[in-house]
């Protein structure tokens, strides 16, 4: 646990000042649920370079992500890759995620999505496997919170699934 936090503050640190390239491959998701909409909250980061890699190879060559072209077709691949690549279920039911769009803190995007319809739960199992078609080493760190309660996990490519439980 203390890892993935050290993890986290890495990531920030290291993505606060303006760097092109970088020799690691880490994504930070973060879940909230919101017991009065019965909804989750969802807001990925990723780097742009990285992001826009996978969907060139994936989807479309000549795909750039940049602020104006947020419709279209590049928003249909964003949400096509993310409903492959970030599954959650709970209370026995996958959730349909619902892309809201984007924006850029430098050189990361901020992918922000939402589930609605989503009933009390005490253990919710979450799939994150972004970039690890393309990365070998890609880490992808999640914080889940629900009741005020947080709690994190770390996924990787041979480990791209787990299960988090919370009391009532």
């Amino acid at each position: 646990m203390k890892k993935i936090f050290i993890l986290f503050g890495l990531f920030f640190i290291l993505t606060s000042s303006k760097v092109t390239a970088h020799e690691y491959y880490l994504s930070v998701t973060e879940i909230n649920y919101k017991a009065e909409s019965q909804s989750l909250q969802i807001v990925t980061r990723v780097f742009v370079d990285d992001f826009e890699e996978v969907l060139r190879k994936r989807f479309n060559d000549d795909i750039r992500l940049v602020k104006d072209n947020e419709e279209g077709p590049v928003r249909k691949m964003i949400e096509r890759y993310l409903g492959q690549k970030l599954q959650l279920e709970s209370n026995g039911k996958m959730h349909q995620l619902k892309y809201l769009g984007k924006e850029y803190d430098n050189d990361q995007v901020i992918l922000y999505i939402e589930v609605g319809e989503v009933l009390p739960f005490t253990e919710i199992s979450i799939a994150n496997s972004i970039l690890t078609d393309l990365f070998d080493d890609q880490k992808n760190v999640i914080h889940v919170k629900v009741n005020g309660v947080t709690k994190s996990l770390l996924l990787q490519r041979d480990q791209d699934k787990k299960i988090l439980r919370f009391k009532n």
